[in-house]
């Protein structure tokens, strides 16, 4: 199991009578604690639904119009040129007075 950061959160969560025999079996057949059995089912099954957000899997058709899209020439627009050419908000001198605006 991996190292998880101190637990100083608590979160509360109402179930059936059903439901929670149900977790106290499984727990139980682990031979863990009730609420270390319910957190780590939940942060795993949180991991696999964020796994798809993570990854991107293209074939090798798709790779390639990926690939040619990031080699391609950008499109100047106004919106870009002034992007590439005004200072940012943290290009500004601090101390000066038109930054004290910001």
């Amino acid at each position: 199991m991996l190292a998880r950061s101190v637990r100083s959160k608590k979160l509360d969560l109402r179930l059936s009578s059903a439901d929670k025999r149900t977790l106290e079996a499984a727990a139980s057949a682990c031979g863990r604690s009730l609420s270390d059995f319910v957190r780590d089912s939940a942060l795993s099954r949180a991991d696999e639904m964020l796994a798809d957000r993570r990854t991107f899997i293209l074939s090798k058709a798709k790779w390639a119009e990926f690939q040619a899209a990031l080699d391609a020439p950008t499109r100047r627009t106004p919106r870009l040129q002034r992007l590439l050419t005004e200072p940012g908000f943290f290009d500004a001198d601090p101390s000066s007075p038109a930054s004290e605006k910001r």
